[in-house]
């Protein structure tokens, strides 16, 4: 899978940045959904306008661990991996017998968005299994990522030269523009436009970036994990009824 988002939309964290890395911008001209579609068979790329663009492929997925896209009310989302327990989040969310890991974590989107009646840390939480995604809400212009706890699917963001973000379960397609401007999506988190990174396993500490060494030993990216030592004033806020949950994350 592939997504770029225009730093209007999602601005990538400046520790990401490798200063020694020749970048290359992502979106001009097309360039990363082009090399994208070059070497993934029968992929399918999703222009979002000057918000960016999505793009994925099912050649050369796991069977275990399925790619899926869906879109639906002009949200987007990208979804890889295995949740565990389907029926159960079905049924919570209400929704058909046919409903797949990417319309529950559309439909979990919607409820916070809209009634918002659980903090996102506890929703993500929720979701037992192997997953990463990636959601672009069309409506309100925000994009919101995850991974699971254990980083159990290849997934990885960076920063382009133009400050975009970057995300790709591939790393050889993500370098192709970040260069040594990226490293693994930090296991156990989730990002959104408006609330940067956070910890959904331990949504009271903040994270701490640290420096990824590559395997030449070069300084790749930053990684980012959670500081044991520090706790944040409060918690995550409920969202009332009344609000757009994705303007307070």
């Amino acid at each position: 899978m592939l997504a770029v988002f225009d730093k209007s939309v999602a601005k990538s964290p400046e520790a990401l940045q490798n200063a020694s890395s020749e970048l290359v911008s992502a979106l001009k001209d097309g360039f990363l959904v082009s090399h994208f579609s070059s070497v993934k068979p029968g992929s399918v790329a999703i222009n979002l306008g000057h918000a960016g663009v999505l793009a994925y492929s099912m050649d050369k997925q796991s069977p275990f661990l399925p790619r899926l896209f869906a879109v639906t009310d002009d949200i987007f989302c990208l979804f890889q991996g295995h949740i565990e327990n389907v029926a159960h989040l079905k049924q919570q969310y209400g929704l058909g017998k046919n409903a797949n890991e990417v319309i529950i974590v559309l439909e979990a989107y919607r409820t916070l968005r809209d009634r918002g009646p659980y903090p996102a840390d506890q929703v993500l939480r929720d979701f037992q299994g192997k997953f990463a995604f990636v959601l672009y809400d069309g409506s309100s212009k925000t994009a919101f990522v995850a991974a699971d706890a254990d980083g159990s699917v290849p997934f990885f963001w960076g920063t382009d030269s133009e400050g975009d973000l970057v995300i790709s379960d591939d790393k050889d397609v993500i370098s192709k523009s970040c260069t040594k401007s990226f490293a693994p999506f930090p296991k156990g988190c989730f990002f959104t436009t408006s609330g940067g990174l956070r910890s959904f396993e331990h949504p009271l500490n903040e994270l701490k970036a640290v420096p990824r060494v590559d395997s030449s030993g070069d300084v790749c990216g930053t990684t980012f994990k959670v500081d044991e030592g520090s706790r944040k004033e409060t918690g995550m806020p409920r969202v009332g009824s009344a609000a757009n949950w994705s303007q307070h994350y």
